[in-house]
């Protein structure tokens, strides 16, 4: 086999190695990805809820603050009631008093809905809380793991790297020039082999004169159909010999 081809292979075999981390990569960040958006989720829900409590608070501040100013308006409308001249007047007060009355019992019946609504929304709160608690224990974990898997993987990849660095150092500028171009559109199918005569990147059958050239030729040869770097494996040789 001609060296330059040999060493061809084999720069492939580390790219494809280097190149197949990518997916674990991928894989990993998928599943911290997932656990984050889960803790997310849940503390927005949390948040919502939040509001909610916030609301309902504000909303019985205001209804026992009018309560209040209610109660002021009927003592006060007690106290006119002594310096009533008139029947209109005290129609008047008594119109006053009970308007009030219906505002104060609508003031509470708020109060109370409100109230319902915030026990409802605590109980809500503790038991979503802790669904938080579980999320961010659950996240620690799945971040401590694919940590740990991550920097295994990219020592793994820098060993390959350096190996790769070393490879393409001794090899011939042109030829490596060669192999890179066609790997920009072929990724890790820039050399493959010849398999019943046809080219396992594209899989499209060599005629039996291009066969014959990738089988005894000294030289570099590519696919005619697709241009990728084509090679015989040893037993395939061994097969035609």
């Amino acid at each position: 086999m001609n060296k330059h081809l040999d060493e061809l292979i084999e720069l492939s075999k580390l790219d494809k190695a280097i190149d197949d981390f990518t997916p674990q990569i991928e894989a990993l960040n998928r599943k911290l990805a997932r656990r984050t958006q889960k803790r997310d989720d849940i503390a927005k829900k949390i948040a919502d809820i939040n509001l909610v409590i916030e609301d309902a608070n504000s909303k019985i501040a205001s209804f026992e603050e009018q309560i209040k100013a209610l109660n002021e308006q009927l003592i006060l409308g007690t106290a006119k009631e002594k310096a009533v001249k008139n029947e209109k007047e005290m129609k008047a007060l008594q119109m006053e008093a009970e308007l009030a009355k219906e505002k104060i019992g609508f003031a509470n019946e708020e109060i109370e809905r409100h109230n319902e609504i915030l026990e409802k929304k605590e109980k809500e709160f503790e038991e979503v809380n802790k669904e938080l608690i579980k999320a961010n224990e659950e996240l620690d974990k799945v971040s401590t793991e694919v940590s740990a898997k991550m920097g295994s993987i990219e020592e793994e990849k820098a060993k390959l790297f350096a190996t790769r660095e070393k490879k393409t150092m001794a090899l011939d500028k042109k030829i490596l020039a060669f192999y890179e171009k066609i790997r920009v559109w072929a990724r890790n199918t820039a050399v493959v082999p010849v398999r019943k005569q046809a080219c396992y990147g594209c899989h499209m059958k060599l005629n039996d004169s291009a066969y014959a050239e990738v089988i005894k030729s000294e030289d570099i040869c590519t696919c005619h159909h697709c241009g990728r770097i084509l090679f015989i494996e040893p037993q395939t040789a061994n097969v035609e010999a």
